[in-house]
């Protein structure tokens, strides 16, 4: 590449960073319902038509700030199982659950927009499920590895599966590459969703007068789920 078009691709780049990060602070105003490319271009002191040149569309500018969020939440928790290597499973599980409710702490609005309520008109595309697998990933290999090691101490017998759930949790070890009896896999996906569940509870407000020590509570629900799926802490 050339000088200048590397000075371009800079350029091009600060302002991608600028619209994104405006685009954020729109979420904490208008929600992702409200998020508007000409009010993104007035705040920059850009013409409307110009913005277009970076995101073609509300749902393009959507689409990279969902990418974004789910690399973050990833971002996290990978890094929270790096710190937790070599101690044991249910340990490892917790610092990830614990990762993922930090971060949407610190970030309610990009959280929201990640795992709340679908955005009118939207669908997201193809190009936001690698991103969105990262966390699962992790904690897929966390459950594999304590399999693998007969570390997994289920709380009590697993439900018969049906045929058709069968099915389902083939396909879905596959994407996120745990290699586990059915059985266990079912557990898994069952703690996962109820530690988003949780986060959810705590952040829109369903545990309002009822729970106010929220990080004890926290620990002890994802030590239960845990538990569930074998993960002794």
């Amino acid at each position: 590449m050339t000088r200048a078009g590397t000075a371009r691709a800079r350029v091009r780049a600060e302002l991608t960073r600028e619209i994104t990060e405006i685009a954020r602070r729109q979420l904490a105003t208008e929600g992702a319902a409200g998020l508007s490319l000409r009010a993104v271009a007035r705040e920059m002191g850009m013409v409307s038509s110009a913005i277009y040149r970076y995101f073609p569309s509300r749902d393009d500018l959507l689409t990279a700030l969902i990418i974004d969020g789910y690399n973050a939440v990833g971002e996290a928790v990978e890094r929270a199982d790096e710190q937790a290597r070599g101690r044991p499973y249910g340990e490892r599980w917790l610092a990830v659950c614990r990762a993922v409710r930090e971060w949407a702490l610190a970030h309610p609005h990009e959280y929201a927009l990640l795992y709340g309520s679908p955005v009118p008109g939207y669908k997201a595309p193809q190009d936001t499920v690698s991103a969105a697998m990262r966390d699962t990933v992790v904690f897929a290999r966390i459950v594999t590895e304590a399999y693998e090691a007969g570390a997994l101490e289920p709380a009590g017998p697993c439900p018969p599966l049906p045929d058709a759930l069968r099915a389902d949790l083939e396909r879905t070890r596959g994407h996120v590459r745990m290699d586990v009896p059915d059985e266990v896999a079912a557990r898994a996906l069952t703690a996962w969703a109820g530690l988003f569940g949780t986060v959810s509870f705590e952040l829109f407000g369903q545990f309002d007068n009822a729970i106010d020590n929220r990080a004890p509570y926290f620990d002890h629900a994802m030590t239960l789920l845990g538990r569930m799926v074998g993960l002794t802490i």
